[in-house]
């Protein structure tokens, strides 16, 4: 076991950086995040932001699959939610970003709260499908509600903008994005040192057990749906503002799989795993997108043929992943560091 690592106070336990090199690295992370729009290019700094409105997303639905134990499959609807409340917002109201942003995550939040009403009666793969009726019913509504988001052809709206400047290629994008994805997954990361994180681990781990301990389930899991969707329409309202066209197709049941697997890979009941798991779900394609770029000019046909290959190799990566790490790369994360921790010793 590691050694100078003792808690003397239950604050000092409970901290999220238990040591200084933890603190460290924490610090390193956030400078590089400042500094990287500086040595990026547009299409890296276009990757980076939508990596960054994933992380967001798939960290909502960590917090209801992996820490409350409710699977959902709305996430894209609710995403979809926000970023439509944005787009009206800035269209209509002119009002401030953040303010739009913050209503956009309250919206999605009242209506996770009726979404997530069958979640006391239901759960695994019956609330899974409630949550995909849900989802259809939301994408109906964004499809055929012609006055108010446009029907199939959607809304464009301006960009954000702040004291006269306008946000509108990603390297400028990225300081709305960024800021705003550090401060969420502190919060879910913070979140989970309280009564209401714990409440939604004792409801995962045993439902049952957790009420008769006194932790009243409908509200707690009526409040887990809440900050998930509060999270997702936080998302959306960031992802209107990164490409600035809503459609109902910018948010099928496809996206809200994507979420779900990324939280599998990355590693369920962990804020890192939501982390990593949106990574590796955002940039496998892009890897084997660029490999098909690569050989194009070797091979004429390489686009036609490795498109369809690319998608059954990014499936297969995920299917041989979840067979040799389920606990996803959050578990292997930390097999890496406990092996430096205690090197040159045998674990």
């Amino acid at each position: 076991m590691r050694i100078g690592t003792v808690k003397e106070s239950y604050i000092a336990d409970a901290a999220l950086f238990d040591t200084k090199v933890q603190r460290g690295w924490m610090f390193a992370l956030l400078a590089g995040l400042l500094l990287l729009p500086f040595f990026t290019g547009q299409y890296a700094s276009y990757l980076v932001c939508l990596v960054l409105i994933n992380i967001v997303s798939t960290a909502g639905l960590n917090i209801l699959t992996g820490f409350t134990g409710l699977v959902s499959l709305g996430q894209a609807a609710f995403m979809g939610v926000g970023a439509y409340t944005v787009a009206l917002m800035e269209i209509k109201l002119g009002t401030p970003f953040l303010l739009n942003l913050l209503v956009a995550g309250g919206l999605a939040a009242v209506i996770g709260i009726v979404v997530g009403l069958p979640s006391l009666r239901v759960k695994g793969l019956y609330l899974a499908i409630a949550t995909i009726a849900a989802s259809v019913i939301l994408h109906f509504v964004f499809a055929n509600w012609t006055s108010v988001t446009g029907g199939v052809s959607g809304l464009s709206m301006p960009p954000a903008s702040l004291f006269g400047f306008e946000f509108i290629q990603p390297d400028q994008v990225y300081w709305i994005i960024m800021p705003i994805t550090v401060i969420m997954l502190f919060g879910a990361a913070n979140l989970f040192r309280t009564r209401i994180g714990r409440a939604f681990i004792a409801i995962r781990d045993r439902d049952i057990s957790a009420e008769v301990l006194g932790i009243r389930l409908l509200r707690y899991k009526l409040l887990s749906f809440a900050i998930s969707s509060f999270y997702a329409g936080v998302a959306g309202g960031l992802w209107a503002y990164f490409f600035r066209v809503v459609t109902p197709e910018s948010f099928p049941l496809t996206m809200s799989i994507f979420f779900l697997a990324a939280i599998i890979v990355g590693g369920m009941g962990s804020i890192l795993g939501s982390v990593l798991g949106a990574v590796f779900m955002t940039m496998v394609p892009e890897v084997l997108k660029m490999m098909v770029g690569v050989l194009s000019p070797i091979w004429p046909d390489a686009v036609a043929v490795m498109s369809p290959v690319r998608i059954i190799v990014f499936g297969g990566l995920i299917i041989i992943f979840l067979i040799f790490e389920p606990d996803g790369l959050a578990e292997i994360w930390r097999n890496i560091r406990r092996f430096f921790h205690l090197w040159p010793f045998k674990t």
